[in-house]
């Protein structure tokens, strides 16, 4: 299922700290190991990839590199830009990137962003400004893999405990902002950073304030404590009035992401398919969009964004047919005095993805399916559930690239600590 993202951005920012709010504690803030959202969100402010989109996610532009070029169908050069520093002023420089490369593929790194690197044969520093990429074979995501935020060499060269080290909690990027505090549970504040590349930023500092509760976060965009925000299309189609909208300006957008149901195939009762698709022909899709969504999302047949290259769409979104649902059950050996039951785990960050479990167990139910649930606060749902493993299903979400590559999150390979096939999907075709 396929968010309709709604921005909001007050139309009078007398201050200059902007107010944001992100739902849980960054993990991390360091980009190689940055896998929630708070922790992405928060060192896209600190560090730089050498290249990145332009605003309209259209084309890959320069970010650290002034000039990128492919010198033949496997071999990418990068120029470097001229005094860019980090935020302890020293100077950025090739060697920072072939550090960067050799950290994201060491056995002691656990990072679902390695598996980007796996076509690289070799980073080489050229000069000070240049760095040589040369690839096994052509890939098509050669230039979005460097997107990813380069680590300071002089600062990590010799850290041998990465994965908890103190550089996660107290950071030293080239981006925009720099860290100035970070408190746990309450504030992380960025202030501009004065020798910043591109110019210092206009807006002097950006405070995120930590809140786990959505209607606290609806709450505090209504008020104007937060400059900028989402919200749900409930809270837009009922609970705005006139006043909201002279202060704020509204953005509505397809986003990137996708909200999705995962069961853990590493289970046996999860094993037949006859049981995962009567799990999927009793589920109605578009009775989701429309209670949840008033119709602000569209629903995906795979996992690939509608409207994106990689889409296809000759694969068509199953339409909820109960009498085969509890068919296939029966086949598979369940039926009314043994039926088949599991437990969706989330997480109440968001305020959808409870409402939807209980739209889903509602659902299954009506095939004769069992269904308990299970709602943590973030990271407890991360550490105790997500990453060991330790569920029936969750009910999770994916933000895909404009070029997205289904290697990191459905390749068997990615099937490991640190990857992002939580699922345990395995496929030898």
């Amino acid at each position: 299922m396929r968010y309709i993202f709604l921005l909001f951005l007050s139309i009078n920012i007398f201050s200059s700290t902007l107010h944001l709010a992100t739902s849980a504690n960054p993990s991390r803030l360091n980009p190689i190991l940055a896998t929630d959202s708070s922790s992405s969100e928060i060192t896209g402010f600190l560090f730089n990839g050498l290249v990145k989109y332009d605003k309209d996610l259209s084309t890959i532009i320069g970010d650290l590199a002034e000039e990128f070029y492919f010198e033949d169908d496997t071999t990418l050069l990068f120029k470097i830009k001229k005094n860019v520093k980090w935020h302890d002023g020293k100077p950025f420089s090739a060697k920072d990137v072939v550090f960067t490369y050799e950290v994201l593929i060491s056995s002691k790194i656990s990072s679902p962003y390695s598996a980007n690197f796996r076509f690289v044969k070799s980073v080489e520093v050229v000069d000070e400004r240049t760095v040589r990429v040369k690839y096994k074979e052509p890939y098509f995501k050669a230039l979005e893999t460097w997107m990813m935020g380069i680590l300071p060499h002089h600062i990590l060269k010799d850290e041998q405990n990465l994965m908890n080290s103190s550089f996660n909690t107290n950071p030293v990027g080239t981006g925009a902002y720099k860290l100035h505090q970070l408190e746990h549970s309450k504030n992380i504040i960025l202030s501009a950073y004065d020798d910043y590349f591109e110019g210092r930023a206009k807006i002097d500092t950006i405070s995120f304030h930590v809140i786990a509760d959505p209607m606290t976060r609806f709450l505090m965009l209504k008020s104007s404590a937060l400059d900028v925000g989402s919200i749900e299309p409930m809270q837009y189609e009922r609970q705005l009035d006139d006043g909201f909208f002279k202060k704020f300006n509204i953005y509505e957008n397809i986003s990137q992401s996708y909200t999705y149901l995962g069961f853990n195939l590493r289970l046996e009762k999860f094993k037949n398919p006859k049981v995962r698709e009567a799990l999927s022909l009793a589920i109605d899709r578009e009775e989701l969009v429309k209670i949840l969504f008033f119709n602000h999302a569209k629903v995906c047949s795979g996992p690939f964004l509608p409207g994106t290259k990689a889409f296809n769409e000759d694969v068509k979104v199953p339409q909820q047919n109960i009498q085969k649902a509890k068919e296939l059950l029966r086949e598979a050996g369940y039926d009314e005095n043994n039926p088949f039951t599991f437990e969706i785990a989330t997480s109440n960050s968001s305020e959808i993805r409870p409402y939807a479990a209980q739209i889903l167990q509602h659902q299954l139910k009506k095939a004769g399916v069992v269904v308990t649930l299970k709602v943590m606060e973030w990271q407890a749902f991360l550490n105790m559930t997500v990453f060991p493993r330790k569920f029936d299903s969750v009910l999770l979400g994916w933000g895909l690239s404009p070029t997205p590559d289904p290697y990191m999150f459905w390749h068997s390979q990615s099937d490991k600590k640190g990857g992002f096939n939580l699922v345990g999907y395995h496929n030898p075709q």
